[in-house]
């Protein structure tokens, strides 16, 4: 396979096209180009074409990588998940238009580590970049949960939901405040201004039990709410 064109692009910087004898178009980044020698006229061995299009689809996954992180903070889990989801087929279409083009079991699941492999490397890499941390992302769900009423059962369902390793877990929760005023401001809500009953306050029970605080906490605002009646 030759290269008949090496040229950057005109709209991404540091983004170079590799334009094959075969019409095909690899986009790679520019160290690529520099640890590959890729160079106009270049006839590429099978095993330089193979690390061409190895090049270019990690040069993809970094793009999309990117593009992920920047809609919104995510963990490691759930990055490596977007990025190697396979592509949603068209509907009504299958992807192959017989079923004997169909690859074999084997060879998929070779394509799926080869995948995943590339995308373990560019999460790799945005963590140097100081692009993915899990330990920041940790903190910043518990705040979040937290500012809007959740208590500690909801924050760690949150953090296990969202793929945040176990080890970070603690640190993140132990940065939360509590807070009465919050509590008693859900329960009161849930209460309606009506009498603090046992019926009444076992519906407000459950419902802070619901939004995750524990026995602990409910119990206080219980109190509180009764010596409001009292006062």
């Amino acid at each position: 396979m030759k290269i008949e064109k090496l040229e950057p692009s005109k709209h991404k910087e540091g983004r170079w096209l590799v334009w094959l004898e075969d019409a095909s178009i690899v986009r790679v980044g520019e160290g690529d180009v520099v640890s590959l020698g890729l160079y106009t006229g270049k006839e590429l061995t099978g095993g330089e074409g193979e690390a061409l299009a190895a090049a270019g689809e990690r040069s993809r996954l970094m793009e999309r990588a990117v593009g992920l992180l920047s809609q919104r903070p995510m963990s490691r889990r759930e990055l490596l998940d977007k990025l190697c989801a396979p592509p949603r087929p068209k509907k009504g279409k299958y992807p192959y238009d017989k079923l004997d083009d169909a690859p074999g079991l084997e060879t998929i699941e070779t394509q799926r580590e080869a995948v995943r492999e590339r995308a373990e490397a560019v999460a790799d890499r945005l963590a140097e970049l100081g692009l993915l941390n899990d330990e920041e992302y940790a903190r910043m769900v518990v705040r979040h949960y937290a500012a809007k009423g959740y208590g500690p059962r909801k924050l760690r369902d949150e953090l296990y939901r969202r793929g945040v390793p176990r080890e970070y877990w603690e640190d993140a929760l132990g940065e939360r405040e509590p807070d009465d005023s919050r509590i008693d401001q859900l329960a009161r809500q849930k209460l309606r201004g009506g009498e603090p009953t046992r019926e009444n306050l076992k519906k407000v029970s459950d419902y802070l039990a619901r939004r995750g605080y524990g026995w602990d906490e409910i119990s206080g605002a219980l109190e509180r709410l009764r010596e409001e009646e009292w006062e």
